[in-house]
């Protein structure tokens, strides 16, 4: 079967957000950030539950405030998942969550004063063994480089990067990881390849403010998918205009798609047409929904016809042809004797799946991103 990934992954050092493991060929993160008031502790910390829940592996929340921070202190409390603390300007928040348990700091350097400041942080950092995020934006450059640049270019984002990079090297600090931003895909794509080029630690992709749910995912898997293609990534966020769920779904259908990382199971279907036997749509709708609680990696074929299912089922760890009244169903690719009652398929294949998933759980560890 031909499941292996082509890709090489870009070679990179190692730093730790919490117990996660980002770069140096660590499985690519997914994360996500809340979009409540962080002061909101009871409506911050169900949301980060319902981020895990669907498989997030780093949540980052925005600390605008001192009362963001007390408030953090306690949603810290609340959560496991490891926490990114997203901080601009104000270096004492910085300070604030990092005495609090922050798992990561997002700041750029240059941005929180004077390099009294800057150390003071870096030196936190470095004594609590707390990385930082550099993160660059396409919408928020520095207003020297938009003089001089004009409008956003990838070597303004790339300037801009690595003036902050800069001033970690001076401070002999190298637990960090870098994103370059932009809400254009090909602007954000060339930073991304001009930075790779420059740095060794690890990058954070992004499509910033890419849009709805369903634009926003087409704009994130087409520019990601570009860079991951080439190996460029190590941890990455989909931003949508939608309830940030969402957008840990579509990060792992990303890295699924590109054979990369695995979690989950991977519906193969047929957008239907006239020689459907039953109701894919529906079918591949409902399955969804029902079986979101699943995180073993698993190909499951649902195909309407006997054109395609039949060599699609073969391929496929579960596999549903269909059939006048009856559909044929396979298992690791052999036909069964028993088929499916077309009035009952989603009963009958959610039933058949989870019993795969339990087998296959019962034979294999499950393989968890800190490992």
């Amino acid at each position: 079967m031909y499941n292996e990934s082509p890709i090489i992954r870009r070679p990179s050092t190692r730093i730790y957000v919490g117990d996660v493991p980002i770069g140096d060929g660590a499985p690519i993160a997914v994360q996500s950030m809340t979009n409540t008031r962080t002061t909101d502790v009871e409506a911050t910390v169900a949301q980060i539950r319902a981020l895990e829940n669907v498989g997030a592996d780093i949540v980052r929340v925005s600390v605008p405030t001192m009362d963001a921070a007390e408030a953090f202190k306690v949603i810290k409390q609340q959560t496991k998942i490891p926490l990114i603390a997203d901080i601009h300007f104000d270096y004492r928040i910085a300070l604030k969550v990092a005495e609090y348990g922050v798992d990561c700091l997002r700041i750029n350097p240059g941005n929180i004063g004077n390099e009294e400041r800057i150390r003071n942080v870096v030196e936190c950092a470095r004594d609590k063994n707390i990385p930082i995020r550099i993160g660059v934006n396409g919408g928020s450059l520095e207003k020297d480089l938009m003089d001089k640049y004009k409008e956003p270019t990838p070597q303004a984002l790339l300037e801009s990067a690595m003036r902050h990079v800069d001033i970690l090297d001076r401070l002999n600090f190298d637990q960090f990881k870098v994103s370059v931003k932009a809400s254009d895909v090909f602007l954000a794509v060339e930073s991304y390849r001009l930075l790779a080029k420059q740095i060794k630690q690890p990058l954070h992709l992004g499509i910033t403010e890419a849009g709805g749910a369903r634009a926003g995912a087409v704009k994130s898997a087409v520019g990601l998918g570009m860079l991951l293609a080439e190996g460029i990534g190590d941890t990455l966020r989909v931003s949508l205009a939608a309830d940030p769920v969402e957008e840990i779904k579509v990060g792992f259908d990303i890295l699924k798609s590109l054979r990369i990382r695995s979690r989950g199971i991977n519906f193969i279907a047929c957008p239907s047409c006239s020689r459907q036997e039953f109701d894919v749509i529906a079918t591949v709708n409902e399955l969804e929904r029902r079986l979101e609680d699943v995180v073993t990696p698993m190909d499951v074929s649902i195909i309407g016809c006997v054109v395609n299912g039949p060599g699609e089922a073969l391929v496929s760890d579960i596999g549903l042809t269909g059939g006048n009244r009856k559909s044929g169903y396979y298992d690791d690719g052999v036909r069964q004797k028993e088929r499916f009652d077309n009035e009952h398929i989603v009963d009958q294949l959610e039933a058949k799946i989870r019993a795969k998933v339990a087998s296959v759980d019962a034979r294999i560890p499950t393989t968890d991103i800190t490992e």
